[in-house]
C-alpha cells in the first residue's frame, strides 16, 4: 500500500491518479472531513497523538504543504505547523515503523541566483516558504544520516494537462483578445506525469537520498504566452508584458533561475523533463 499525504493538492491528485492507473494500491489523506473508500483524514497541523498509518503501508509520500509564498508570509507560524512541525513529526512516526517516506521539497530552498544547482549545494532560501522547507529538509537529512528510510525530492513548477493559466491564454488569444504575462518571472516547468514517474521510482527503490527534478531551462511567462500565440497562429502583439516585481509579491517570488541539476534521476531511471516549450505544448493541446 502506498500512502499519499495531501491528495487534495495538484501534485497529490496527479500522483494518486497515476498510481491507480498503474495498478498500484493507494490510500490518500485529506485534512477535510471525509468518509469515502480510499481516503482517510489527516491534518498535519494537528496530528492526533495516537495516529498510525494503516496496516500494510509500504511507503508514503508527503505532498501536503502550505505552498503559496504569500500565505506563508502572511501567517508564518500557521504555515510552519504544517510545513515544519507536522511534516517532521509525521516522517518520524512513519520511518520509526520502517515505512519509507518521501518528502516533496522545492527549488525555493535556494535563492535562484544561479541555474542548475547541484543537490549538495548549501541551502540559501529567500522566501519564508523556502526557509520552512529548508528547515524540514535539514531535519530529514539528519534522520537519513542515522539510517532512517527517508528521501527528499525537490521540484520546480509542476504543470498539469489543461492548466487553467495557459489554456485561458490560448482561448483569449484565439478570440483576438490580449493577455498579460510577466516578463520578469521565470519557471522551468515539469509535467505532472513526469513528477509521478520520479516519485514512483524513488518510492519503489526506497531511495534514501536527495533527488531533484526541474525543466532543463528557465523561460519567462512572457515567452510562454508568446509561444502559445505563435503556435495558434494569433498575433503575438496581443501578448502584453507586465512586471511581477511591480506587484510587490512575497519575498522570493521572482528568482532569476528555478532550475536544479536533475542528472541523477535522468541517469538512474531515465526520468527526463522536456524543454519548457514542449511542456507548454502538452498543456494547451494540439493546434486546432
Amino acid at each position: 500500500m502506498y500512502l499519499i499525504i495531501g491528495s487534495d493538492g495538484e501534485i497529490g491528485r496527479a500522483l494518486a491518479a497515476g498510481f491507480r492507473a498503474a495498478g498500484m494500491p493507494v490510500l490518500c489523506t485529506t485534512r477535510r472531513t471525509i468518509s469515502a473508500p480510499g481516503w482517510i483524514h489527516l491534518d498535519l497541523a494537528n496530528i492526533p497523538a495516537g495516529w498510525a498509518p494503516p496496516a500494510g503501508t509500504q511507503a508514503a509520500c508527503i505532498t501536503a504543504a502550505v505552498a503559496r509564498l504569500a500565505a506563508c508570509e502572511a501567517d508564518p507560524d500557521g504555515a510552519a505547523r504544517v510545513n515544519v512541525g507536522g511534516t517532521i513529526a509525521l516522517a518520524e512516526r512513519l520511518t520509526a515503523l520502517g515505512i519509507y517516506t518521501l518528502f516533496l521539497s522545492t527549488n525555493q530552498v535556494f535563492d535562484g541566483t544561479v541555474p542548475n544547482v547541484p543537490a549538495d549545494a548549501p541551502l540559501c532560501p529567500v522566501s519564508i516558504y523556502g526557509q520552512q522547507k529548508a528547515r524540514t529538509e535539514t531535519a530529514l537529512r539528519a534522520m537519513m544520516a542515522r539510517g532512517a528510510p527517508v528521501g527528499i525530492l525537490r521540484l520546480s513548477k509542476v504543470v498539469s494537462p489543461n492548466m487553467q493559466l495557459f489554456t485561458s491564454w490560448r482561448d483569449s488569444l484565439m478570440d483576438g483578445m490580449s493577455v498579460r504575462a510577466f516578463a520578469d518571472m521565470t519557471f522551468a516547468p515539469v509535467p505532472a506525469a513526469v513528477v509521478t514517474a520520479a516519485i514512483a521510482a524513488m518510492m519503489h527503490a526506497k531511495a534514501a537520498m536527495v533527488g531533484q527534478l526541474t525543466g532543463p531551462r528557465d523561460i519567462t511567462y512572457l515567452e510562454a504566452a508568446r509561444h502559445i500565440a505563435l503556435r495558434h497562429v494569433t498575433d503575438p502583439a496581443l501578448v502584453l508584458a507586465c512586471s511581477a516585481q511591480a506587484l510587490g509579491l512575497a519575498a522570493g517570488s521572482i528568482p532569476k533561475h528555478t532550475t536544479l541539476n536533475s542528472g541523477f534521476l535522468a541517469n538512474t531511471w531515465k526520468i527526463i523533463v522536456p524543454d519548457a516549450l514542449q511542456v507548454i505544448d502538452g498543456v494547451i493541446g494540439p493546434v486546432a
